[in-house]
């Protein structure tokens, strides 16, 4: 240099520590994910989580969370009961009904028994699935049924975010972002937890919110990423016309010393997050595309999947990423396929639904477990709640529908860890209370993460002087007679 004065705080760092101040802040954001690789040429190792997790050896390294938005109907689709006709058209008695909460779309009407408008096949096993959906019958006996599910939520919005956060006000993390968190990621080119919306055949009016895979209190950098059935599907990924690759890297280190100052300065946890998504968003140029390129994937797998796997963005197609995704040590993938709220045409609009999703979620089933991925993947199919056993509208037309029923709905679960071919918990004879074995949301999460090798009870996160956790306050309990 010419002027001996103007030495740049670059060369001063470079020269008195021998590392650039990215590298600095990156080895330090390494050693905060775990410290199990050294860092090197600007590049982080793969993000390890918290240092006391897993608790102990878990039974699944990755969860796919087959998200049912608007409230699946358990009487058409798995809790079958065949002396609900006897019932028909007469009112729901009040010994079952015990004064629960109605919505405002269905207050003002008799509740009149409507049985199920389906047949049901019987696994080997013992399980009851209905035939709108025959793909799921076929793999019944790799499946866990859960038919006790409940919550207290009537209405999707908070019902959804209790699903997915833990509570029913928007702001809590949700469960992905949780485990994100916690447990980190295997691949270091991908984040720990991805996103991917189905992209509907017609308009759909039921609003999706981004705080459903958000982070909420933890930092920004553990929300779910949403893959985008689009030409770009994350946006801003490519580099502008005209920017050759190595000056993207140059302008990335740069980036990374500003910033590396920054957080010595301020200690603001966002803007580690923006120096890891920086990185990240590098890395992704490349990955995200050999992701999402299926041209690869052999012809049997398009059959297994079903014709509509053919068709970017749809379910179908989400769920063979989903499988690549987990195939490459993403930790936390959830799918969301919305429209399942039949007020009315129940036996179109659902049978709808269940042509979209039935065939593609019983092929993730059998292609995890071909590939040996199915004993550490666990799968969750579900939504926020279930369908009334009254007709809404005139009970026996075809315009009738269901209205929403918070007191007892069916999930399955298949994979790590838990039993296949299994039933637990029961219903009444109208499938409106749970008879046996309640479950409630947050034991599912207790469940969920205990097989991910993390104790509920001892997971938690302090924000405003309060340590808040995934299954809240109230008791939880892991639902240790589904596990295998």
């Amino acid at each position: 240099m010419n002027d001996p004065l103007a030495i740049s705080r670059r060369y001063f760092v470079d020269r008195c520590t021998g590392l650039s101040l990215g590298a600095m802040a990156l080895g330090a954001l390494g050693r905060e994910a775990g410290g199990a690789a050294a860092v090197q040429g600007g590049e982080t190792p793969p993000q390890l989580g918290i240092a006391d997790l897993p608790h102990f050896q878990p039974k699944a390294k990755s969860v796919i969370f087959l998200t049912q938005s608007g409230g699946p109907s358990q009487i058409e689709l798995f809790d079958q009961k065949p002396d609900l006709h006897k019932w028909a058209g007469t009112e729901l008695p009040e010994s079952v009904r015990k004064g629960q909460r109605l919505t405002t779309m269905t207050a003002n009407q008799k509740q009149l028994v409507k049985p199920a408008a389906t047949r049901f096949y019987r696994s080997k096993g013992g399980a009851t699935v209905g035939e709108w959906l025959p793909h799921t019958a076929g793999v019944a006996d790799e499946l866990c049924f859960i038919k006790s599910m409940c919550t207290e939520e009537i209405n999707h919005a908070p019902a959804m975010t209790k699903l997915l956060t833990g509570n029913q006000i928007a702001g809590r993390p949700s469960i992905g972002a949780w485990v994100s968190y916690g447990l980190g990621s295997t691949n270091r080119n991908l984040p720990e937890y991805l996103v991917l919306i189905s992209k509907m055949q017609r308009p759909s009016d039921q609003p999706l919110y981004d705080h459903y895979w958000g982070s909420g209190f933890l930092p920004s950098r553990y929300q779910g990423v949403k893959l985008r059935n689009a030409k770009e599907p994350v946006l801003y990924l490519r580099d502008p016309e005209g920017m050759p690759r190595a000056l993207r890297r140059d302008l990335l280190d740069g980036l990374g010393e500003l910033n590396a100052q920054h957080l010595q300065e301020k200690g603001d946890p966002e803007i580690a997050t923006r120096i890891r998504q920086y990185e990240m968003a590098f890395r992704m140029q490349s990955s995200v595309p050999e992701l999402t390129d299926l041209s690869g994937e052999p012809e049997e797998v398009f059959e297994l999947y079903g014709p509509d796997s053919r068709r970017p963005g749809s379910y179908a197609a989400n769920c063979i990423l989903a499988r690549r995704l987990v195939e490459r040590g993403v930790r936390f993938v959830q799918l969301v396929h919305p429209d399942w709220d039949h007020h009315s045409r129940l036996t179109s609009w659902c049978t709808a639904r269940c042509r979209d999703t039935d065939q593609a979620s019983a092929a993730l089933v059998l292609d995890l477990k071909r590939r040996g991925l199915l004993e550490d993947t666990l799968v969750v199919w579900g939504g926020e709640f279930g369908r009334g056993v009254a007709g809404q509208g005139k009970w026996d037309s075809p315009e009738a529908g269901r209205d929403h029923h918070p007191r007892c709905f069916t999930m399955w679960l298949a994979g790590g860890g838990v039993k296949s071919g299994f039933t637990y918990g029961a219903t009444d004879d109208f499938s409106y209370n749970v008879a046996e074995n309640p479950v409630q949301v947050r034991d599912l999460h207790a469940t969920i993460l205990h097989q991910l090798g993390v104790e509920h009870e001892r997971f938690g996160y302090r924000f405003q002087g309060l340590d808040f956790r995934l299954t809240g306050v109230e008791p939880a309990r892991v639902v240790r007679e589904v596990l295998a």
